[in-house]
Order: structure tokens, then sequence, then C-alpha cells
């Protein structure tokens, strides 16, 4: 039987390896999830200690990035539920669908302002429809989005899919700013 000092060392071990890997992606995700610097900070501190706690019973039958990724998409759901400040403006894809040279400077803030109204799209879809793009936008394949969320890979591709045409068509009509 392990000590309890051998299971906290693996624990942290398991913790700092998925911080070291995932940690900007951890950020990024925190950042999906809530617009508001101070509350984000708060998600993102809750993340981070469910994950330590998690890995007291992680037993290597998925992949680090996996049990991270799931573990930190079950935190920021469950905060977004529990905080209940957005939950009338969530929408459902459905409802989501019917609603020259310049100097560098300017490209920056062009390419930030992008980058902000993307993200202000992707914090209005539902949690789930949330899960499944951010996860994409981080490189990971529908198996291991299935993995995380439950979904089978097929229909994470279709929801892949059904989200980016739906972003791209809010973008190009101006969709994304922040109030």
């Amino acid at each position: 039987m392990e000590s309890i000092s051998t299971v906290r060392a693996s624990q942290d071990d398991f913790y700092k390896d998925a911080v070291e890997k995932y940690g900007s992606s951890l950020h990024r995700l925190a950042s999906a999830y809530e617009a508001d610097p101070d509350k984000r900070r708060d998600l993102s501190q809750d993340i981070h200690f469910q994950l330590w706690r998690s890995f007291q019973r992680y037993d290597a039958r998925c992949s680090l990035r996996t049990w991270t990724y799931r573990v930190a998409h079950h935190v920021a759901a469950s905060y977004v539920m529990r905080e209940r400040r957005i939950f009338s403006t969530l929408v459902s894809l459905e409802e989501l669908e019917t609603i020259g040279d310049k100097d560098q400077g300017q490209l920056a803030a062009e390419q930030r302002l992008n980058v902000k109204r993307l993200s202000v799209l992707i914090q209005r879809l539902k949690p789930l429809d949330r899960q499944v793009i951010i996860s994409w936008l981080e490189g990971m394949d529908a198996a291991s989005i299935g993995e995380i969320t439950g979904l089978s890979p097929g229909n994470v591709a279709v929801r892949v899919h059904r989200i980016k045409n739906i972003l791209t068509l809010r973008f190009g009509q101006g969709g994304g700013y922040a109030e």
C-alpha cells in the first residue's frame, strides 16, 4: 500500500507535468468561459485546484492530455451553470444560426479585435458546444474531443463543422462585438 506522501508526490508530479504541457491551453479555456478578468482568475484558480485534486484518482487509463482537458472543461462548465449570470444569453447552435496595405500597429489592433469578437461569439455558446469548439481550436482531433465530452467522434465532427459555419456566418455579419 502506498504511503500518503508517495501518493501526494505523484499527484504533484502529474499536476506539474499537466501545467507545464497544457498551462497556456488552460488559460485560454478559462478566457473562453469567462469574460470578466477577475472572475476569470477565480475560474482559472478553481480549474488548477480541481485538476490538482483530480490526480489523486488518475489511473492513466486515458492520456494526461485527455484527463486535463476533461477536468478543466467540467470545472468550467459547472462554473457557467453555477454563475447563471449569462445563462439567459446562452444560445443553441440553431438559435445562433438565425440570429489595402495597413501599418503593422493597425493590423495588430484589428487582429486583436477579431480574436475578441470570436471569443465573444464562442462565450455565447452553450457549454457543450463551447467545449467542443475550444478543444478543436486547441488542435485536438474528434476522437480526443469525444473522450472528453462523451460524444462519438462522428458527432464531434458534425458539431465542429456546424459551429465553424455558424461562427463564420455570425462573424461575417459583424456579430461578437462586446457591449
